[in-house]
């Protein structure tokens, strides 16, 4: 008996995370904490996802990568981690995110999207068949021109399918120069959203995260938004659902609203009712921001 596939759509990324030690010398050497490692929200997601489904459902990953390490260092972590990776190679280098970490653990991230940007339909189409449970597709591939009109096709092929969907923000920035217009054409036949509290609030124009969810939830019909250390936020329908966080010391925030949503995805795909997914979900935030690096490398 073939097993149900979740497929995560979005970008092979390098991850170079960097926390320096002292005020940066422009000139010369500052000691800093580096960590160099698989990254891309998706792709974490997709690490968090198989996590919690385990081998009940085949977890695949497809991002475009170029002929290079990165691309090797990517396909060999996610085979560590039980993630079936598709990396279509093209003539461009691998994507490439640099995330300086501050002394709070907030990080701000130089991008070069590099292959990514070459995505296109015929990288995913094979997979896009019956065995399709969910598949979500990252908000980079929507957020960038050169692959946004991948999105509703793939969204809507999906749903033929008889699959849910998902689509994450990712990225305030991009999403303000962008434009939230594109971003809902693009994206508004998914099933789900995924949010922070600032990508929600700028995705509806709102003020707080209350009258953001109720206006997602006029898109959407399950909205998560994470909210750091004030836990995690959801609307289905009429219903309002909130979770807090543990209580966690924070090195660096890199990767931990993908373990969020990644688990949180996982326990729903699995059958889960939404508060014990919110739950685990945002276990999995605690233990990342423990550490380093999208996966928490404490060492």
């Amino acid at each position: 008996m073939t097993r149900g596939r979740v497929l995560l759509v979005g970008d092979a990324v390098l991850d170079v995370v960097v926390q320096p030690g002292a005020p940066r010398a422009p000139t010369s050497d500052t000691a800093s904490r580096i960590r160099v490692a698989r990254g891309g929200s998706s792709a974490n997601m997709a690490v968090a996802l198989r996590a919690v489904v385990g081998d009940s459902l085949e977890v695949s990953f497809i991002g475009a990568a170029g002929h290079d390490d990165a691309a090797r260092l990517v396909r060999a972590d996610l085979k560590r981690s039980g993630v079936v990776a598709h990396l279509p190679r093209v003539s461009a280098p691998t994507g490439v995110v640099v995330a300086l970490v501050d002394e709070h653990g907030e990080r701000a991230m130089l991008s070069e999207r590099g292959a990514n940007s070459a995505l296109r339909w015929g990288h995913v189409a094979r997979w896009m068949d019956d065995a399709l449970v969910h598949v979500h597709v990252s908000g980079y591939t929507v957020l960038d021109p050169a692959t946004r009109d991948l999105v509703p096709r793939l969204l809507t092929r999906a749903h033929e399918c008889g699959a849910t969907t998902s689509v994450d923000v990712c990225s305030v920035e991009p999403l303000r120069q962008l434009g939230v217009r594109p971003f809902y054409e693009a994206a508004r036949g998914a099933t789900m959203l995924f949010a922070n509290e600032e990508e929600a609030l700028a995705l509806a124009a709102a003020s707080t995260v209350e009258e953001a969810l109720e206006v997602l939830a006029g898109t959407w019909s399950e909205v998560m938004v994470t909210r750091a250390a004030r836990g995690a936020r959801v609307r289905r329908g009429a219903s309002d659902f909130a979770v807090g966080a543990p209580v966690a010391r924070v090195v660096d925030t890199t990767g931990a609203g993908d373990a969020a949503t990644g688990t949180y995805l996982g326990e729903r795909v699995s059958g889960a009712d939404v508060v014990p997914a919110l739950e685990r979900a945002m276990g999995a935030a605690a233990r990342v921001v423990r550490g380093l690096g999208s996966r928490g490398d404490v060492t």
